[in-house]
């Protein structure tokens, strides 16, 4: 079989990112600016109301170096000590270069300490979508309201073919995971492997080994959008096709 025995893909724990939206919506103003947009998000109110939540909302961090919220890792602690009974150690673990996805790989490793004698590899080609230019910004209303041109330009796009000023496409972030594939069966057939990355890296997986089209990839990106310490397992099946196949187990499980 040219396939790895298993891939097991783990988003990464909750990062301050991630948090970040989440004090946003509970933020009577943040609703106030999202209805503005809604209505006309070139207005005057539209664009003070960014200016406001730009300002109260900041990260200033570069995307690499988004820590997670908590710096213990503890979702990941209780995803490797349950994932530990469940599924026999990997024999190589790829981990994203990003600092939230190597903190939670410790955390892992904590809840399953076997995972620390496993060979890890730094791959930059599973790291996240780059949003460019609307990092600066930490949410894309406040980015549109800022950069109408770039607003028009996404909804004549759509968010699947829309290229972030400075940074990707979901069509870039599939050729580079495609790559990577192709290192997995030129040189890890069989093996068991762990992947530690992020959420449109592993819908980029799914859309390659899947075959999925624009339409299902944004489906399950609006519908069925990876959680924070998700797992997902695909599992090698030797006797289909005339080089074996990977099949889908499950997707997005938690195991925290």
């Amino acid at each position: 079989m040219k396939w790895p025995n298993y891939i097991l893909f783990l988003r990464h724990d909750t990062s301050k990112f991630n948090r970040l939206r989440e004090l946003k919506a509970q933020d009577p103003e943040y609703d106030r600016f999202k209805l503005a947009y809604e209505e006309n998000p070139e207005s005057p109110e539209t664009r003070a109301l960014a200016m406001l939540l730009h300002l109260r909302y900041k990260l200033e961090v570069a995307d690499c170096r988004t820590p997670l919220a908590d710096a213990e890792a503890k979702r990941a602690v209780i995803t490797g000590q349950n994932l530990r009974d469940q599924i026999a150690a990997p024999e190589l673990i790829f981990c994203s270069p990003y600092e939230r996805t190597k903190s939670t790989l410790v955390g892992l490793q904590k809840g399953w300490p076997e995972l620390a004698n496993v060979k890890m590899v730094e791959e930059e080609r599973i790291r996240e979508l780059e949003h460019g230019l609307s990092l600066l910004y930490n949410d894309w209303r406040i980015y549109f309201a800022f950069y109408p041109e770039q607003r028009r330009l996404y909804e004549q796009e759509g968010p699947y073919w829309f290229r972030w000023q400075q940074g990707e496409n979901v069509p870039d972030v599939r050729e580079r995971v495609r790559s990577w594939l192709n290192t997995l069966t030129r040189d890890f057939s069989g093996k068991k492997i762990l992947v530690v990355s992020h959420h449109l890296t592993i819908l980029a997986l799914r859309a390659n080994l899947e075959r999925l089209d624009e339409h299902e990839f944004n489906r399950i990106d609006e519908e069925e959008k990876p959680i924070n310490c998700g797992a997902t397992l695909y599992t090698g099946i030797p006797d289909q096709g005339s080089n074996g196949r990977l099949d889908l187990t499950y997707y997005n499980r938690s195991f925290a």
